[in-house]
């Protein structure tokens, strides 16, 4: 009997990978859509909703609850494997989805939104997941690259398509369009799922497989994460009270989510440990810092420009194709270029492009130097993101795989929660559109950047670094 085993797969895109990788990236892609397309037609919306006070809360409250999401998403994982959790994860999407574009008022397009993020966070997670148990070592760095690549297609077209349905058939469809592609998405890799359920989970090389974390830890944490996600949206609605009381309750909540979201991270995030801990908080970092910028650009440039929606979009579409360029590379320079350079690069590159922003909000200079700047501060992010995935991964367990993978997403999605939020409370209080609120809002995103290159040095695990130069 002969006790060969087949060859693996030369690349992702080859024999018994390629169908789980055309569907993985499908999920990406759509979310990439979702994500560009709210960012474009949020001021339409909030404009035919009357619900400017909850801008920041639509795009906030979708960060928090994916934060629900990854750790249900994570446990689940752990424990069963995570074929289960994508499909509900995507259930969840879609229901969101439909929500958002039947919503008759603000407080229930935010709801909509708040199940976007359940589902994504969830999917996200389930899908690092299933790189970890299908694909080899070898081509982790490849497949996160491909994912973050996924981003550059909706980025050129979703930015202008959102816009232009939003000036034509209306913003609903924009909705209704995406839930449609999410479904067909899914069932086509359907095969691929069921072929996973029955796989076994696998034990580490050169360690015995750990017991996955106990039902009363997972229920902990659930309700832990229910909570963080609660403080986060208690951030977001605080732009809605007049003066101290609105930061008074930010102040509590912003603590509050500190102390909540330490027990699901692994130990010495918070304080920047190096190895797994700086990865994980440079991570909600640059999230922080990019994601709260973002938000602000489309509503910028048409507030003091007079662009319309799918004009402003454009400054998205850069972004998207920027990182999306940066993060194809990271596999070609993984052999050639360290960790810590790639993560320090990227940050900088992130500071720099935050800066032009800012530059622009405060002296209104030509749209085109925020172009620039958001081309240099996305490419940042393309080069830092399938780096700290692939990080994560080497520096995890096959039974912590779900609750690390769910670190990396709690963190973005708090950091970038929070910024967005305490944003909206500074572009408020700077008088808003007609006042200084922009360069205002900014400027605390530029500082968060300035924070992301000191960890950068200290996410490379010195032991990692010295086999890797070995």
């Amino acid at each position: 009997m002969s006790t060969e085993t087949p060859a693996p797969p030369a690349g992702i895109w080859s024999g018994s990978l390629l169908w789980m990788t055309v569907g993985a990236n499908a999920i990406i892609f759509l979310a990439a859509f979702d994500a560009l397309a709210v960012a474009t037609i949020m001021p339409t919306v909030a404009r035919e909703l009357d619900g400017a006070t909850l801008y920041a809360a639509a795009f906030s409250s979708t960060l928090a609850a994916g934060v629900i999401g990854t750790v249900a998403s994570g446990a689940w994982a752990d424990r069963r494997g995570p074929v289960g959790p994508l499909i509900a994860a995507v259930t969840v999407f879609v229901a969101g989805l439909v929500v958002a574009a039947t919503a008759g008022t603000m407080p229930l397009f935010v709801v909509g939104r708040f199940l976007q993020g359940l589902g994504m966070g969830a999917a996200v997670v389930a899908l690092y997941v299933i790189v970890a148990r299908v694909y080899p070592a070898g081509l982790h760095t490849r497949d996160f690259a491909t994912f973050a690549a996924a981003w550059v297609v909706p980025g050129l077209v979703g930015p202008v398509a959102a816009g232009a349905i939003a000036d034509g058939p209306g913003w609903r469809w924009v909705f209704v369009g995406v839930s449609v592609f999410v479904i067909v998405a899914l069932v086509a890799i359907g095969p691929s799922l069921g072929r996973l359920r029955g796989a076994p989970i696998p034990a580490a090389a050169d360690e015995p497989a750990h017991a996955p974390a106990s039902a009363a830890r997972v229920v902990r944490d659930l309700v832990l994460a229910t909570l963080l996600a609660f403080a986060v949206v208690g951030i977001s609605t605080a732009e809605e009270l007049p003066g101290w009381p609105g930061w008074i309750v930010a102040a509590v909540c912003v603590v509050a989510a500190a102390l909540l979201l330490r027990p699901v991270l692994p130990r010495g995030t918070l304080s920047g440990r190096p190895g797994l801990g700086s990865t994980i908080l440079l991570r909600g970092t640059i999230a922080a810092a990019f994601f709260s910028t973002e938000v602000r650009l489309p509503y910028l440039l048409q507030a003091h420009y007079g662009m319309k929606p799918w004009e402003a979009g454009l400054i998205l579409t850069i972004g998207a194709v920027s990182w999306g360029a940066a993060s194809v590379l990271q596999p070609r320079l993984a052999g050639r270029v360290s960790e810590t350079r790639a993560l320090v690069v990227g940050a900088l590159l992130l500071v720099l492009g935050i800066g032009l922003q800012l530059a622009t909000a405060a002296y209104t200079l030509h749209p085109a130097v925020a172009g620039v700047g958001w081309l240099l501060a996305a490419g940042g992010m393309g080069t830092i993101y399938p780096r700290l995935s692939t990080m994560m991964l080497g520096y995890s367990t096959p039974a912590d795989q779900g609750f690390n993978s769910s670190a990396l997403s709690n963190i973005e999605s708090v950091g970038g929660a929070t910024a967005i939020a305490l944003g909206g409370l500074l572009f408020t209080a700077a008088g808003a559109a007609g006042g200084a609120g922009f360069p205002v809002s900014i400027l605390a995103s530029f500082a968060i950047a300035i924070l992301a290159v000191p960890i950068a040095f200290r996410a490379e695990h010195p032991r990692r670094a010295a086999r890797a130069s070995g």
